[in-house]
């Protein structure tokens, strides 16, 4: 009797990853200059009833493909998702509890910006069931919000941050360094005065000028490279001696408040994406797919129940760049068997990229796990073409 081997780039997988629901509201009262994000300036009155309906319809187009799974976190993001009213977010969990379970204890994420209207708001939305806020601070330097084209005031994100934290005990602060004009010192003031807040979260991220943006045409000096590295590292060295734990690029927690939906992401769990613009990946026993929603919120509105607007399968040799892409922004790394778990494939599928990586000093292995090395933290981009198909 023939025993068949396993072919290398045949997907099975043994169980599902986790499920997460990410919900994408489009709106924000003034377009960053720096934004690449689908984010439209409101004019007039937000639509909210119309675009919760749509958020449900989209939701019950994706039940047939998640039939018995459980949302073990929900992201609402943006945009400003702060401009909806609590109702509306109210009305919008209810319906997504009504329709998928949700774990025990699932975090439930709503990013804010620091105005004093949506700080006014904080109470209705923990009582609507959020359980995290993520800031959008950027600085508390009012030079640097001024450059940046932020529409709030230090004083008004310091606000913000305290009334946040009388309503939530999760609360994330995005930060961003290597901002026009900024200065090591600057950079050292607003992390500095970010850790004594008290916040179990911070994002810090260095400023990059992308496509279609109004940086991107109209470029503003940026403080340069050695400068910008010199201001990462004060972030890593502050934030580390403050306890918190630097776990991915730009993402620091203190023990236990890790950002459960953004780690869902980077170890290449499942999502759906729901909204204008929104993308989603669900695994099947045999397969992944990927879904996109149309972009522009007055078309998404006027296609009510047929929002998709790419649907498409992963080839499997896509998977290992798709995996990696996010598993090393990972400082630890991940588990051996995390890849084999989360895309189906035989490990043998990565073995020659990672000994390519390992002989440039970009990654290091052991029988247990798989991390970027210091070097492969650095020069990312680097180390994850290494697995491009």
């Amino acid at each position: 009797m023939m025993v068949e081997l396993e072919r290398p780039w045949t997907v099975r997988f043994e169980a599902l990853p986790p499920l997460a629901l990410y919900v994408h509201i489009p709106w924000c009262v003034r377009k960053c200059p720096y934004c690449d994000f689908n984010s439209h300036e409101r004019g007039g009155e937000l639509p909210e009833r119309d675009y919760v309906d749509a958020l449900i319809e989209d939701l019950e187009g994706l039940l047939p493909a998640v039939w018995g799974r459980r949302l073990s976190t929900v992201f609402i993001g943006g945009g400003t998702p702060s401009l909806f009213s609590p109702e509306a977010i109210d009305r919008l969990l209810s319906a997504t509890r009504a329709r998928l379970p949700l774990e025990p204890g699932a975090e439930i994420t709503l990013e804010a910006n620091p105005g004093t209207v949506e700080a006014a708001r904080f109470t209705g939305f923990r009582q609507a069931g959020v359980n995290r806020l993520s800031l959008g601070v950027q600085s508390l330097d009012d030079r640097m919000l001024a450059a940046l084209g932020r529409i709030h005031s230090a004083d008004e994100a310091r606000r913000a941050i305290t009334l946040a934290q009388r309503e939530f005990d999760n609360v994330n602060i995005d930060l961003m360094y290597g901002l026009p004009g900024q200065t090591l010192a600057q950079v050292e003031a607003d992390i500095g005065e970010a850790v004594r807040f008290g916040t179990p979260h911070v994002s810090a991220y260095q400023l990059t000028i992308e496509p279609n943006t109004v940086f991107w045409s109209r470029r503003p000096g940026l403080p340069e490279h050695d400068l910008c590295a010199d201001m990462g590292l004060a972030a890593e060295e502050t934030l580390a001696a403050a306890g918190f734990e630097h776990y991915e690029t730009s993402a620091f927690a203190r023990p236990g408040r890790r950002s459960r939906h953004n780690l869902n992401y980077w170890e290449f769990g499942d999502y759906l994406g729901i909204g204008a613009g929104a993308h989603g990946k669900v695994s099947f026993p045999d397969r992944v797919a990927r879904h996109a929603r149309i972009k522009q919120p007055r078309e998404y509105l006027q296609a009510r129940g047929a929002t998709i607007a790419e649907e498409r399968q992963v080839r499997p040799q896509e998977m290992p760049f798709e995996f990696m892409l996010n598993a090393l922004r990972l400082v630890e790394g991940f588990p051996v068997d995390l890849y084999r778990a989360r895309t189906g494939l035989s490990a043998a599928t990565v073995e020659r990229a990672l000994e390519r990586a390992e002989a440039k000093g970009l990654l290091e292995r052991d029988w247990r796990r798989i991390r970027p090395s210091g070097r492969g933290r650095h020069f990312l981009n680097e180390l994850v073409e290494l697995f491009l198909a």
